[in-house]
């Protein structure tokens, strides 16, 4: 049976190791970090919708800077905006690729998590980085007219 070899399962275990791995980017360790103790689904929707909003600005796309503003504007917790703005500046296309990368991770964790409670798998409780659910200072303007900089059309000269 399962519960023969796994007594409590940790779903952040893979976040943690990619957090504390030096062969991962810089940006790539941040937003695992910043996703350690958010609920599962949760992490993973939150990231693919600003996936998407950062996608839609970066095609030029009418619908992205609206949706990108109502994120940052958003009055909950500061996941999604941790998360943008531990990748702004570092390149659109090393931000998506990040967003990717992390989106895969995240998605595992789900699965997993759903798999191990249905099975009856004792899944340890995951401690909200968060003591509260609205923003802690100020959040960004909601002017969709917002200006790109050069981040979102130059990438970084070293290709790291």
């Amino acid at each position: 049976m399962i519960d023969d070899f796994v007594h409590g399962f940790d779903l952040d275990i893979a976040l943690a190791d990619a957090a504390c791995d030096p062969a991962v980017s810089p940006e790539r360790r941040a937003i695992a970090n910043l996703c350690i103790g958010m609920d599962g689904d949760d992490a993973y929707y939150s990231m693919r919708e600003l996936r998407e909003a950062m996608l839609l600005v970066f095609e030029g796309d009418a619908s992205g800077r609206p949706k990108l503003c109502a994120i940052l504007a958003n009055e909950c917790d500061d996941f999604q905006r941790a998360v943008y703005y531990a990748l702004a500046g570092r390149g659109i296309v090393r931000a998506l690729e990040g967003l990717d990368w992390l989106i895969v991770m995240l998605q595992g964790r789900a699965i997993t998590a759903s798999r191990l409670r249905r099975t009856g798998v004792y899944v340890e409780p995951l401690v909200s980085p968060y003591v509260a659910e609205e923003p802690d200072g100020p959040v960004a303007g909601a002017d969709p007219m917002f200006r790109l900089g050069r981040s979102w059309s130059v990438e970084s000269p070293t290709g790291r």
